[in-house]
């Protein structure tokens, strides 16, 4: 498994940097192909191929059910945030629903103060969870994978987390929801992501913030990265936002980049079967924690963050500091 994920790296070339204020993207630029094809996420949804409902009428909060009404396979990528139904959620893994499929798929519930239905079925508002969050639930799921056989997360750990954000960026919530957050923030978002462009050939990004590399997205098609880079970039605005600290300077040097996908490649890897098609693997390190998902020896996609060192030593840890702390 070390060398699929090796050989996907080694076809990545890192192009010149972008910024706007603390946020800075490296463009991971690549001419790996797969051998099937899929659709994502907001496309299935908004041609109707695919339901997302609650687990039963009483629902289950760490659970959706997923109806895969046509012949496509359908790619949802985690993080990825589901709105409606009993409360908002967003997906714990990447997952590839074959056609004509019923699964049941891991998730997060992202609005804690409400449990009661909004409507029938989910939405997307194409969104996707912030990396701070995501790097602490990858490792949670990591934990409860590899100890439990699930691909759960540590709810109240999420919850405190949005609490937490939710009272420094003075964005109150009635339902304590993540969403009302970006919301808030959506003006200044919006002035981060006019400060990126995608690229011909992109097939990912490393994203730092303050001068230290905080994530990577990567997929095995150069169309998917295009179809949810803008939702990517605002999540990383998010945490930059949060993290801004305008009296300060911070270089955002290229040999950090190569020294974290450097890292990734050296990480030990854990393969186990995926809920959907192919295996989620699990990629563990000192200095990194994440996860890519492999099918036909084939990688979709690959998700990894610089790993907190408070999150991932035994049971995971039910917080996680500003940027500007760690």
């Amino acid at each position: 498994m070390e060398k699929i994920i090796q050989d996907f790296l080694g076809q990545i070339k890192v192009g010149r940097k972008q910024s706007f204020k603390n946020l800075v993207m490296y463009p991971l630029l690549s001419d790996y192909s797969l051998p099937f094809d899929y659709r994502t996420l907001d496309d299935a949804l908004a041609e109707d191929l695919i339901e997302i409902v609650e687990v039963d009428k009483e629902g289950s909060v760490p659970e959706l059910k997923v109806i895969n009404r046509s012949s496509e396979i359908i790619l949802i990528i985690d993080g990825e945030e589901l709105v409606g139904a009993k409360q908002n959620r967003i997906i714990n893994i990447t997952v590839l629903i074959s056609g004509n499929t019923t699964i049941i798929i891991p998730v997060s519930c992202v609005e804690q103060g409400r449990w009661s239905y909004d409507s029938p079925e989910f939405s997307s508002e194409k969104r996707i969870m912030s990396p701070g969050l995501r790097a602490m639930k990858a490792g949670h799921v990591s934990f409860s994978i590899r100890e439990e056989g699930h691909f759960r997360s540590d709810q109240g750990a999420i919850w405190n987390e949005i609490s937490d954000k939710s009272e420094r960026m003075e964005a109150p919530s009635e339902s304590m929801a993540i969403a009302d957050i970006y919301r808030k923030e959506k003006p200044a978002i919006e002035q981060y992501v006019k400060g990126f462009k995608l690229l011909p050939f992109q097939s990912g990004a490393v994203f730092m913030i303050n001068g230290k590399v905080v994530g990577m997205d990567c997929f095995g098609k150069n169309e998917t990265f295009s179809k949810v880079f803008k939702k990517l970039l605002e999540s990383y605005a998010l945490d930059a936002i949060d993290g801004f600290e305008p009296e300060k300077e911070f270089k955002a040097l290229k040999s950090s980049v190569t020294r974290f996908l450097q890292n990734t490649a050296a990480a030990k890897v854990e393969k186990h079967p995926s809920v959907g098609l192919g295996d989620d693997l699990r990629i563990e390190s000192k200095k990194v924690t994440g996860f890519a998902l492999c099918h036909n020896n084939k990688i979709p996609h690959l998700s990894i963050f610089t790993r907190n060192p408070d999150i991932g030593k035994g049971k995971p840890s039910a917080g996680m500091g500003r940027f500007s702390q760690r």
